[in-house]
């Protein structure tokens, strides 16, 4: 397909940081400062980065684009991705280059409004909430956002992953445990509920 003029290329860069700025996993990430005292500069730059992405590449299948925003998350914000979000992203910004391609601008147009007030009406946090006991350990909040989803940090399963445990790990009840690379932060991620963070 012929190359994206420049008013559609902008149009495309606005539906990137739409698509990523709603998206709880980075969303934390920069405000828990992941990727550094530069957390939210990186998040800008990952817009024009995944942006570019698509303009060097021909063809891109969500699968690449995944392993791509994947690659940036660890390299960027030592983030591994495994609470099932990552190919809902990746097929977001895929949908949205293809309309931008098919010069579909109205229907990208109105993807953006969607997710805008998606952003408005709640951001994900992970806060520090009241300890159940007198230990240092703090559970975290997760606010969902526009649905309404919260879990309370008394929910939090209390874990305490060795150094040398894997990035994440299946439990027996369904949910799969994530934790940041090289640090005490650890998430509880269950497909059909809720993220849980805590450390």
């Amino acid at each position: 397909m012929a190359p994206l003029a420049s008013s559609t290329r902008e149009l495309f860069t606005e539906a990137v940081r739409a698509v990523l700025e709603t998206w709880p996993v980075l969303q934390i990430a920069v405000d828990n400062g992941f990727g550094g005292a530069y957390s939210q500069q990186k998040a800008e730059w990952m817009v024009d980065a995944l942006r570019q992405y698509f303009i060097d590449n021909d063809e891109l299948q969500q699968d690449e684009v995944e392993d791509f925003i994947s690659d940036l998350m660890n390299n960027e914000f030592d983030t591994v991705v495994d609470d099932g979000s990552l190919p809902q992203v990746a097929q977001q910004v895929c949908e949205m280059f293809q309309q931008c391609q098919q010069d579909r601008l109205t229907e990208v147009r109105e993807q953006i409004k969607q997710l805008i007030q998606k952003k408005s009406a709640g951001r994900a946090k992970a806060t520090p909430a009241a300890a159940a006991d007198e230990s240092q350990d703090e559970a975290m909040e997760c606010d969902g956002g526009a649905d309404g989803a919260s879990v309370n940090g008394a929910a939090v399963k209390e874990q305490h992953l060795p150094p040398q445990a894997a990035s994440h790990e299946e439990e027996d009840d369904g949910w799969t445990v994530v934790r940041r690379k090289n640090s005490g932060y650890f998430c509880i991620c269950n497909r059909n509920k809720p993220t849980e963070w805590g450390v």
